[in-house]
C-alpha cells in the first residue's frame, strides 16, 4: 500500500451537512497518468492499418471506406473533467477562489463539501464495509454511525438462528451482519445507566482511506480485490474500531472534531495559510497526530505506533502487499504466503498472506530485532496483556524468553530449557513478536560459526548505506570491511568444497564473540542466505548385482525344497497343502481346482507347521511379490545405477537394496541408519533429521562416513 496510499481523511454528519474535518497529508496528489493526443478523424483513415503500411512501403493507401464509430472514440479520463466540478454553495462557485481558500476547501480537484457528503452514507449503510471507486480514485473504510435517537451506544449481536443445509446464504449474511458489529468487542457494552446521555451534535463519522486506483493495464487485477480487503481488515476496521468506542464511552470524536472545526474556522478567517492550521492542529488534536503517523507508517512499510483515546495501536500492513499489484511479479505472488507443506504451519490467518515467512518449525531458531522507535517499548503491550491476568509467572516466563532467544539454540531446545510447551506456548510467542516486527525466524547457526553461508541475489538496500551502517558498527573491532567480507563469504561458499564461516572468516577462537555480532548484523538485514546439508540414496551397479545374485540363489534352493516336500515314498507327487491363510486369491482358486488326493491331513500337519514358521516370510515374497519383483526388474535398469527417491516408502526392491547397504557394518551404526534412512530423501535439512531423528550430529555424522558409498550428500537454501 506505501505505493498507492494518497491521504487518510476523517468525514463527519450533522444536522448542518458532511464536513471534511481533517486530512493527511495537507496536499496530496494522485500520480499521474498516461495521456495520448486524440487522433484526428480527419486523418484516421492514414492510420488505420501501420501494420500494413509497414509491410508494403513501396504502395500506395489502401482505399480505406470512411467510417467514424463515436462509441469507440478515445476519451479524456473522467478526472480532467472533475476538476472544473464544484457544488453548491461551495467556495469556488461564491467566487472566492483564491489558492489560499482553494487549499482550504477542495481536494482531489473536488470540494470539500461534495467529498464528505460522497463518503458519508445514510445510516442503513453505516458499520459495514465501505468500498467507492471513482475515477481513478479508492475510497476505502468502515463508517459508523448514532442510533435513531441520536445516542451513541455499542450495537448488540444479533443471536443465531438454527439453520439447515439449505440455509447457506442466509447463515453468510448473518456472519456478515455480526462482523459489521465487532465495534463492540473492542470494549464490552456497559449497562443501562438512568442517566440521560448528553445531547451530541455528531450523527455519523467516517475514516477513510484514499488510495490511487491501480492502473488494470499494469496491474494484477485479479488480485486488487484481496488487495482491498487486506487494507480495510488491517487498518481501516481496527481505527474505525476505536473511534467508535472513544464515542460511544466519551464522546471522544465529537470533541475532537469541535477542537479540529473551531481551529480552521479560525485560521481560515484570518487568511492564515493552510499549512499553519495543519501545524496547530498536529498540536491541538489527538486525531490528527495520529492520522499523520499512520500515514508515514504505511508509506514506509513499517509499523504505527498511535494513541487514540489513550489506547495504543499498533497498525501496519504486509511488507509486501504491493506485489499483488504487479503482473510482472505474479509468479512472485505465490511467495506470498508461507509453504502449507509443513505441519508445523502455524503463522494463523492474519499473517498467511504478503509475509513471505519461513515455516513456523522446532528446528528453526530467533533473533531479536533492535529496530523501531527508541521512545516506544516493543513489548509493552504483551506485557501489559499478561500483567491484567494477575499471573507474575507468565512475566516473568516471558522476560526470560527474551533472554534466552539467540540464533544458536533452536525452538525446541528453547521450549526444553524454559519448560514449555512448543506449540501452545513457544509458537504463539514467537508469532507475536514476529508480527510486531521484534523479532525473525532464521535457520539456527552453529555455536562455532561452522555454518556455510551465501549471499543473496540483491541486498534489500544499497550497497554503500549498508557499508557505512556496518562501518559504524564495527570500525574499531579489527573486522575487514564490509565489501571484502562478502567477497571472501561469496568465495567460500562457490568452491567445490564449501567452506563454513569459521574456517573462510573467523579462523581463530578468539574472535568468535566478535564474528558472532558480525553474523547477527547480517542476518537481521538478511544478507546471509544459510546452506543446509540434503543427503539422498543411490543404489550403485554392483549392490543391485550381489542383491539379484543373493536373490536368485535363495530362489533356487527354495525351489528344490519344495520340491522334496512334494515328494511321498513312493516317488509320486502331491500338491503342497498350504495353510489356506497364506493363500492370496489367485493361488487359492488354482489349489481348489486341482483334483483331491487321498491320505491322511494330519500326516502333513508337522511340516505345515514347521513351513508356516521357519519360511513365512520367503512364502510371503514368493506369492505377493514375485510379480512385483518382475515388474521393479522391468522398470529399474540393472546397468545403471538408481536414486531412491522416497527412502520412507521404498518398494521391496528397493528396501532389500537398503538392507543390502548394511551387510558387513557396525550394527549399532546400521540399525541408526535403518532408523534415519527415511529422511534421506533431499528434501529434508540435516537440522530436521537431527530434531525428527531425535540424534546429535556425531551420530549422523558416523553414519555418512559409514554409508559414503551409498549417499550423494549437497548443500542448498531452506
Amino acid at each position: 500500500m506505501s505505493e498507492t496510499l494518497l491521504a487518510i481523511l476523517l468525514v463527519t454528519t450533522s444536522a448542518k451537512g458532511s464536513t471534511l474535518v481533517y486530512r493527511w497529508p495537507p496536499s496530496p496528489a494522485a500520480s499521474p497518468r498516461f495521456s495520448r493526443a486524440k487522433p484526428d478523424v480527419a486523418l484516421s483513415r492514414f492510420h488505420i492499418d501501420n501494420p500494413w503500411r509497414a509491410s508494403h512501403p513501396s504502395e500506395g493507401l489502401p482505399d480505406f471506406p470512411e467510417a467514424h464509430d463515436a462509441e469507440h472514440e478515445w476519451k479524456r479520463p473522467a478526472r480532467e473533467r472533475s476538476r472544473s466540478f464544484s457544488s453548491a454553495g461551495s467556495p469556488s462557485s461564491s467566487g472566492r477562489d483564491s489558492p489560499k481558500d482553494i487549499e482550504y476547501e477542495h481536494l482531489f480537484g473536488y470540494s470539500s463539501e461534495f467529498l464528505a457528503n460522497l463518503l458519508c452514507p445514510q445510516r442503513s449503510m453505516c458499520h459495514q464495509k465501505f468500498e467507492l471507486l471513482v475515477d481513478d480514485l479508492a475510497f476505502i473504510g468502515h463508517p459508523v454511525s448514532a442510533e435513531e435517537d441520536g445516542a451513541w451506544r455499542f450495537k448488540q449481536e444479533k443471536p443465531k438462528p438454527a439453520h439447515g443445509r439449505g440455509d447457506r446464504g442466509r447463515e453468510a449474511r448473518v456472519r456478515k451482519d455480526s462482523q459489521t458489529d465487532r465495534e463492540s468487542s473492542a470494549s464490552p457494552p456497559r449497562p443501562a445507566s438512568s442517566e440521560k446521555q448528553p445531547a451530541t451534535w455528531l450523527q455519523r463519522f467516517h475514516f477513510v482511506l484514499v488510495l490511487d486506483l491501480p492502473d488494470p493495464s499494469s496491474s494484477a487485477s485479479g488480485n486488487v480485490t484481496k488487495y482491498f480487503d487486506i487494507i480495510y481488515e488491517q487498518i481501516a476496521f481496527p481505527v474505525a474500531a476505536v473511534l467508535f468506542q472513544g464515542q460511544v464511552l466519551s464522546n471522544f470524536v465529537e470533541q475532537e472534531c469541535d477542537i479540529l472545526g473551531s481551529l480552521k474556522d479560525s485560521c481560515s478567517a484570518k487568511g492564515n495559510e493552510f499549512s499553519s492550521y495543519m501545524i496547530q492542529a498536529l498540536e491541538a488534536s489527538s486525531i490528527a497526530p495520529a492520522m499523520k503517523t499512520l500515514y508515514e507508517a504505511i508509506k514506509s512499510s513499517s509499523v504505527a505506533y498511535m494513541t487514540l483515546h489513550d489506547l495504543p495501536l499498533e497498525l501496519q500492513l504486509p511488507p509486501y502487499l504491493d506485489v499483488l499489484l504487479h503482473s510482472e511479479e505474479e509468479q512472485e505472488a505465490d511467495l506470498l504466503a508461507p509453504s502449507d507443506d509443513d505441519d508445523y504451519q502455524v503463522w494463523g490467518q492474519e499473517m498467511s498472506f504478503g509475509y513471505r515467512l519461513p515455516s513456523l518449525t522446532a528446528w528453526k531458531s530467533l533473533i531479536l530485532l533492535d529496530d523501531g522507535p527508541e521512545d516506544v517499548d516493543p513489548y509493552a503491550n504483551l506485557r501489559t496483556s499478561l500483567i491484567g491476568t494477575g499471573d507474575r509467572t507468565l512475566v516473568d516466563g516471558l522476560i526470560k524468553f527474551l533472554e534466552t532467544a539467540t540464533m544458536s539454540l533452536s525452538l525446541a531446545e528453547m521450549a526444553s530449557l524454559l519448560d514449555w510447551d512448543l506449540e501452545t506456548q513457544v509458537f504463539p510467542t514467537v508469532r507475536w513478536l514476529v508480527h510486531h516486527r521484534r523479532a525473525k525466524v532464521v535457520d539456527m547457526v552453529h555455536s562455532g560459526l561452522k555454518t556455510v553461508f551465501t549471499l543473496p541475489a540483491q541486498f534489500d538496500a544499497p550497497l554503500s548505506e549498508l557499508t557505512a551502517e556496518f562501518n559504524k558498527q564495527f570500525a574499531r573491532s579489527g573486522v575487514p570491511p564490509l565489501p571484502r567480507l562478502l567477497v571472501a563469504i561469496s568465495t567460500s561458499s562457490s568452491k567445490e568444497n564449501d567452506t563454513h564461516f569459521f574456517a573462510s572468516v573467523v579462523k581463530t577462537k578468539e574472535l568468535l564473540p566478535l564474528y558472532r555480532d558480525v553474523v547477527l548484523w547480517m542476518l537481521k538485514r538478511d544478507m546471509l542466505i544459510t546452506l543446509h546439508l540434503r543427503i539422498r540414496i543411490v543404489a550403485p551397479v554392483h549392490l543391485k548385482e550381489r542383491v539379484r545374485h543373493a536373490r536368485s540363489k535363495k530362489g533356487s534352493g527354495r525351489k528344490h525344497s519344495k520340491l522334496r516336500n512334494q515328494l511321498d515314498p513312493s516317488g509320486e507327487v502331491f500338491p503342497q497343502e498350504i495353510a489356506w491363510l497364506s493363500l492370496s486369491p489367485k493361488s487359492m482358486r488354482r489349489h481348489a481346482r486341482l483334483p483331491s488326493v487321498g491320505g491322511s491331513r494330519n500326516s502333513r500337519l508337522s511340516e505345515l507347521i514347521l513351513d508356516e514358521s521357519g519360511d513365512s516370510d520367503s512364502r510371503r515374497e514368493e506369492e505377493n511379490g514375485e510379480s512385483q519383483d518382475e515388474l521393479e526388474n522391468g522398470s529399474e535398469d540393472e546397468n545403471e545405477a538408481s536414486m531412491i527417491n522416497d527412502p520412507g516408502r521404498a518398494t521391496p526392491l528397493q528396501r532389500r537394496w537398503l538392507s543390502a547397504m548394511s551387510d558387513g557394518k557396525d550394527p549399532v551404526i546400521a540399525r541408526r541408519f535403518e532408523q534415519i534412512n527415511q529422511y534421506f530423501d533431499g528434501k529434508k535439512t540435516d537440522d530436521e533429521i537431527l530434531y525428527r531423528a531425535d540424534m546429535n550430529r556425531r551420530e549422523l555424522r558416523e553414519v555418512l562416513l559409514e554409508y559414503n558409498d551409498y549417499l550423494l550428500t549437497f548443500l542448498h537454501p531452506s
